[in-house]
């Protein structure tokens, strides 16, 4: 049996493990990158308390000496099922059983002005540009003489109120009052406020009512300013719009509000179903194909009972998603009983700040704040780290930081093409 898998997120990688030694199966993983990151981790990397290769691993070192799986690097362009091939930008492969795991890209719902000009904070390189872009505003702003403009380099706007956006804002917070005004002496007497919206009533909306109270108070605490029940509109000559008629002038529009999968050519219009995911049975096959199935954040499962609106998009789906079908794919090749998906709840949890964060379990329905809680995620990310050396090294990172309540990680390295564009403007 010839496997291709598109994308080496959660839910690939963890399929082309469950198949590893695997008699009579070969399994190709395709991926744009050629490495795997971690992404509940990539706001680290990007307020510089970890390097991107603690949250990442190259595939073909992780896939060496692994006799029946192998890497491709590539981009897919479209899929033929009449001749059970795909066409990539660099070539072609044939398949017996495709599997789609393509996860999803950042959503700005229409608004051209922000797609434009916010900072995204979905794969590895948003990660790099925003710590760059951060670090290079900060600069300017230490420069700068006229006051409107050095607070407009400073404040940051955050848009979205779930995990991401809730630990990215308690980030810079902890950032602010711990090596701001040490490194940046220059800028010790100018406010800088760090906003936090969302459209909805609460934030993390799909955690329990004291989770969601214990984080608003305790980024209030922080000094986050939460904007709820406010959408942003746009994002124009610096100044970010409101649902609501408020305005916030900033350079810094960082973009955490929603995702989208992806549509591919050769996929029938039919087989997509809401957000543009594909629609598939309960052994996750794509609805209207006869060998072609999508696990994780690209795929929307209507059949398990527990579900009937999908699955969230969390990085437990995807891993669950990505181990079942691996069973059904060892089944069917020895002409056993599939098994439907029926998802898990572990439960869910977003970190604060330091010593701060709220976790969430279903059974017993149980709740934890704080120190407890904070250790309880810092636990679970490590472990959830795909190989040792990772751990290690963020463990490693973590621990300085904590001591220090610092790291010396703040390097403005590579290219921001975004950012190198408005360089010459950015006198004061």
């Amino acid at each position: 049996m010839n496997i291709v898998i598109i994308g080496g997120g959660f839910a690939g990688l963890n399929l082309a493990k469950e198949l590893l030694n695997q008699e009579g199966i070969q399994v190709t993983l395709v991926d744009k990158n050629n490495y795997n990151f971690f992404p509940p981790l990539i706001y680290q990397v990007a307020t510089a308390f970890l390097e991107p290769s603690s949250i990442s691993y190259p595939f073909r070192k992780f896939f060496a000496g692994k006799k029946n799986l192998q890497f491709r690097l590539g981009e897919l362009q479209k899929v033929i099922p009449s001749e059970n091939k795909i066409v990539l930008n660099n070539g072609e492969l044939e398949y017996d059983q495709l599997v789609f795991a393509t996860g999803a890209e950042t959503s700005y719902f229409g608004m051209e002005n922000v797609q434009k000009n916010a900072i995204p904070m979905k794969t590895l390189n948003d990660a790099i540009e925003m710590r760059n872009t951060l670090l290079k505003n900060f600069e300017k702003a230490s420069i700068c003489k006229n006051t409107r403009k050095r607070r407009k380099l400073l404040t940051i706007v955050v848009v979205g109120g779930g995990p991401t956006g809730v630990e990215v804002s308690g980030m810079f917070a902890e950032m602010r009052k711990n090596i701001f005004r040490k490194e940046y002496p220059e800028l010790s007497t100018t406010a800088s406020n760090i906003y936090l919206i969302d459209g909805s009533e609460a934030l993390l909306s799909p955690m329990s009512k004291a989770s969601q109270e214990d984080t608003l108070e305790a980024l209030t605490k922080l000094g986050v300013v939460v904007k709820l029940n406010s959408r942003v509109v746009d994002y124009v000559d610096d100044t970010v719009f409101m649902s609501n008629g408020e305005s916030i002038q900033t350079k810094n529009l960082i973009w955490a509000a929603g995702v989208s999968a992806k549509t591919f050519e050769g996929i029938p219009a039919e087989s997509y179903g809401r957000g543009k995911r594909m629609a598939t049975d309960a052994f996750n096959k794509v609805n209207g194909t006869e060998n072609i199935y999508a696990i994780g954040d690209t795929s929307i499962l209507l059949a398990d009972e527990n579900f009937p609106q999908g699955h969230p998009q969390v990085a437990q789906v995807a891993i669950q998603q990505g181990i079942n079908l691996a069973k059904n794919f060892k089944a069917m090749h020895q002409d056993k009983s599939l098994v439907p998906f029926k998802y898990h709840d572990k439960g869910t949890m977003a970190i604060i700040g330091k010593k701060k964060a709220v976790v969430d379990l279903p059974k017993p329905n149980w709740h934890f704040k704080g120190l407890l809680a904070w250790m309880i995620w810092l636990f679970v990310h490590l472990v959830s780290l795909i190989t040792y050396r990772n751990r290690l090294q963020t463990l490693y990172n973590w621990t300085i930081a904590y001591f220090s309540k610092d790291q010396s990680l703040r390097m403005i390295i590579g290219s921001d093409k975004k950012q190198n564009k408005t360089d010459e403007q950015a006198t004061c």
